[in-house]
């Protein structure tokens, strides 16, 4: 097979092992800049250029898009299923996954555990959101952060109106969430591809920080999860419309909540805290599922 992959940086640690793992597998890959890509966008022959040369043979695509340049890079890889080239994760489940409300109305929906959480645009009674997801301390984020970046967690009352106001003076858009106390500063990243987890890993953070991410000095050990975190994982997956999914977890007294679904997770942390060939997973998920034409949405929605 012929096998794009869209990423900003050829030498990041996942678009590395990527092309590794489907090299080892007999497979052409080729690393794609996706804010390089430009579009034809005229009915009944879409195409993609790159660098003065068309786009073509491609038999699958694997989105690695980054938060910052998503609206682009979804309509990069739209094109491309226009095109009938099977994506890994589609660009509707993409978009979907990105907007942390949305992704969260989709969840509560469907009866997934989730923190009590509170969205407001200029409430008269910050007093009564504060209250309604079960007062301090609670978190507050910012809906287009990533990484633990736009994250506060407000420990008094006092605190949580002020953070709250300082937000909204700035216009902007921002959750309140529970604090899951019991988590201790843990989480659990399940990565899930197809209707399986095939990897688990649980992330501490680091002394007098609340936020477990990698990126913020948080360490990462392997964890045996149970049947109900792994059909959580796997269920948020498929709501969200992702075969591939970084599925974060913490264990509550009310059982386990998902924070965050992420569709391009990261392979680096998840690959040394398990030892498992996860980047050798997706490309056997590929070749047993890739087929011209086959991607749900076919580009639309």
């Amino acid at each position: 097979m012929k096998i794009a992959i869209l990423s900003r940086n050829p030498s990041l640690y996942s678009t590395r092992r990527l092309v590794e793992a489907a090299r080892a597998r007999g497979h052409e890959t080729k690393v794609l800049d996706v804010l390089r890509c430009y579009m034809n966008i005229t009915s009944h022959a879409p195409s993609i250029h790159y660098k003065g040369e068309e786009l073509t043979g491609f038999d699958a695509v694997i989105p690695r898009i980054g938060a910052s340049v998503t609206f682009y890079g979804t309509a990069v890889l739209r094109q491309f299923e226009m095109m009938g080239v099977y994506p890994l994760n589609e660009s509707v489940a993409i978009t979907r996954a990105r907007d942390k409300l949305r992704s969260l109305q989709l969840l509560s929906r469907k009866g997934i555990g989730l923190p009590i959480t509170g969205f407001a645009h200029a409430p008269d009674d910050i007093a009564d959101l504060i209250k309604m997801v079960g007062g301090a301390p609670l978190v507050i984020k910012l809906l287009e952060g990533t990484q633990g970046i736009g994250v506060v967690l407000a420990e008094t009352q006092q605190a949580a109106e002020s953070v709250i106001e300082a937000f909204m003076g700035l216009k902007a858009n921002i959750l309140v969430q529970e604090y899951i106390r019991e988590a201790k500063g843990a989480d659990i990243r399940c990565f899930v591809i197809g209707d399986k987890v095939v990897a688990a890993m649980k992330r501490q953070a680091k002394a007098g920080e609340f936020r477990s991410n990698l990126h913020r000095g948080g360490s990462a050990s392997l964890i045996r999860i149970t049947p109900e975190e792994r059909s959580t994982a796997t269920r948020a997956a498929r709501i969200m419309g992702l075969n591939v999914a970084g599925v974060d977890i913490l264990r509550s007294n009310h059982g386990p909540v998902v924070m965050e679904v992420n569709s391009s997770p990261g392979l680096e942390g998840i690959e040394a805290a398990t030892g498992k060939d996860v980047a050798d997973q997706v490309i056997a998920f590929i070749e047993k599922n890739a087929a011209a034409g086959k991607t749900r949405t076919r580009g639309q929605g």
